[in-house]
């Protein structure tokens, strides 16, 4: 009776302070390997601080080997861009003509790096 009685005051005791700290108490042992591998690396953290803008312009053409896109913006004028990430699928299926609105990725300067987002625009 007494290892029972025991044997509850433990697991009172210890349990409440186990969840708590959002662990079992078997994982408590354990030690934690975790906090050694969330270091960022220079390539997660180059992009994070990029600049972005958003433009809306005329879809002109897709360039699949280079993975480049040209675009006529209100005044007339064409300029291409490299398309990178989602960008790429998306520019595939654009029409010549077709309104679009482009998100580029600028560098510390304010100049464009790349196309990293093109969507269709209904008018």
């Amino acid at each position: 009776m007494k290892n029972l009685i025991l044997s509850v005051a433990i697991v009172t005791l210890v349990a409440p302070a186990a969840f708590a700290a959002g662990r079992s108490p078997s994982a408590q042992s354990k030690p934690s390997t975790a906090s050694a591998q969330t270091t960022p690396t220079k390539s997660t953290t180059k992009h994070a601080a990029a600049k972005t803008h958003v433009v809306n312009a005329e879809f002109v053409s897709y360039d699949a080997t280079s993975k480049t896109v040209t675009l006529k913006d209100d005044k007339g004028q064409t300029s291409s861009a490299p398309v990178e990430g989602k960008a790429i699928s998306e520019a595939s299926h654009l029409k010549a003509s077709e309104k679009v609105r482009v998100t580029c990725r600028d560098n510390a300067s304010g100049e464009h790096q790349a196309v990293t987002d093109i969507r269709a625009v209904k008018s």
